[in-house]
């Protein structure tokens, strides 16, 4: 068993390994037109079994350590514990930093839209893939035993429907979209995806463990916790940037200590509530981030975490799920069917769904164009819920490959696709503003936001 010490020193160069990695893939990215955090989940594949392990296992098997025997018997290495716990920390204060910058103003003025939107970006997907996983689930291979067929059709009903909230934000951000409808308006159908993504995985897990209360804790906790903080937590933060404890003359970087605390308290303990209820902490921190008061207490917070978030903790979670991901069974003939269909529903189901329904609700069709690419990128929330699936003992190996390539095939196209639509918007005098397609004349030029990933990118 290794010490505190060894966990430590091997966790530190694990670290070093994950950053050298993606800063050395960024160029060849950026020149694709990507973000950052493409790289960064590139990089976590790349030094997983499917690359390092393929061209070098020793060295990738002491490097990135899975499995550690005591005993005879083989349990979880500690160090792959302390990478997925850092990956943990990461998602969740990176969630709080996008909703903190969330622009409700712009979103209250396109409510309607937003809803018709998020409504069939949800539905269309969950039916294109129940459809598919029902599919899955009686030719086998792909769910392990205990999953019924409709287990399994609702599982991948929740991966085909899901949006990568986190990516996107950095998408949006690294755009300049954040204070467009565009923008706005494409986080605020992540989330709603999401959400419904997360109570559907719900379902599935607490019906596979025979444990039918998980279904009414996650969808009315989720329910309870959404009203207690909007009617009762903002409120009470309200007071937060005029608030000093007695004698707090500390900073931290600027920051006074006492209302930092009280930042990171309400966070974590966001986090945890979303956790315990079966939704996920991610979106529990992004409600957190959304209730805090605007002003310059939060612009400054935004500042001191934005580089901490970007540089060290998140690609700790890309490392662990690459970690978990075998490209080689890509190579058989039944994985890689399943791997076009789902790519072919993924795609439609939100590309097509998504731009289709924003275009019959007034968009431009380049700015509904661009939406429906926005919203194919699943990225990092599609990793987590694989990794839940994996964990909760519902998928194989061979649907964790399918759904990871999935990823990121569909991550890697949404960038350029909605640049794409974009540069088409400026050839033709318009551009992406708060009101939607606007004449160039009418709208400053945009500059790349400040907000999550803004301080990491590029």
């Amino acid at each position: 068993m290794p010490t505190l010490l060894e966990i430590s020193t091997h966790f530190f160069l694990q670290i070093v390994v994950v950053l050298v990695t993606y800063r050395l893939l960024w160029p060849l990215f950026r020149r694709l037109g990507q973000v950052q955090v493409v790289a960064v989940m590139i990089a976590g594949f790349l030094l997983g079994p499917s690359a390092l392990g393929w061209a070098w296992p020793s060295a990738q098997e002491w490097l990135f350590p899975t499995k550690l025997a005591v005993g005879g018997t083989s349990i979880v290495h500690p160090n792959l514990t302390a990478i997925y716990v850092v990956g943990q920390i990461g998602l969740v204060l990176y969630m709080f930093l996008v909703g903190s910058s969330f622009q409700l103003d712009i979103f209250g003025k396109h409510l309607r839209q937003a809803g018709a939107t998020s409504a069939t970006g949800v539905a269309v997907p969950m039916v294109l893939g129940g459809v598919v996983g029902w599919w899955m689930a009686e030719r086998g291979g792909f769910f392990t035993d205990g999953v019924a067929t409709w287990q399994g059709a609702l599982f991948l009903a929740a991966a085909v429907a899901v949006t990568a909230f986190p990516i996107l934000a950095w998408i949006v951000y690294d755009s300049g979209l954040m204070n467009t409808r565009l923008g706005t308006m494409s986080l605020a159908v992540a989330a709603v995806d999401d959400a419904c993504a997360w109570i559907l995985l719900a379902v599935v897990v607490a019906t596979a463990k025979d444990s039918p209360g998980g279904i009414y804790l996650a969808a009315g906790g989720g329910l309870a916790y959404a009203l207690f903080m909007f009617l009762v937590a903002r409120r009470w933060l309200a007071r937060l940037p005029t608030w000093r404890p007695r004698g707090d003359a500390e900073t931290a970087g600027g920051l006074p200590v006492g209302q930092l605390t009280v930042v990171l308290l309400v966070v974590l303990l966001a986090a945890c509530c979303t956790d315990f209820i079966g939704i996920h902490s991610v979106l529990g921190a992004f409600i957190a981030g959304i209730v805090m008061p605007r002003g310059e207490l939060l612009d400054r917070i935004r500042a001191r975490f934005e580089p901490l978030v970007g540089y060290l903790l998140l690609p700790a979670f890309f490392i662990y799920t690459g970690l978990n991901t075998e490209l080689s069974l890509i190579l058989e003939p039944e994985v890689l069917l399943m791997t076009v269909v789902v790519l072919v529903v993924s795609f439609a189901g939100k590309f097509g769904a998504v731009g289709l329904v924003a275009r019959s609700q007034g968009m431009g069709w380049r700015e509904a164009g661009a939406m429906g690419a926005l919203a194919n990128a699943r990225g990092l929330m599609e990793l987590v819920l694989l990794n839940v699936g994996l964990s909760a003992g519902l998928i194989t190996p061979e649907l964790y490959t399918v759904l990871a390539i999935m990823t990121t095939v569909t991550t890697f196209v949404a960038t350029p696709l909605q640049r794409m639509f974009e540069r088409s918007a400026w050839k033709n005098g318009m551009v992406f503003g708060p009101d939607g397609e606007e004449p160039k004349a009418a709208t400053a030029p945009r500059q790349p936001s400040r907000g999550p990933g803004a301080a990491v990118i590029g």
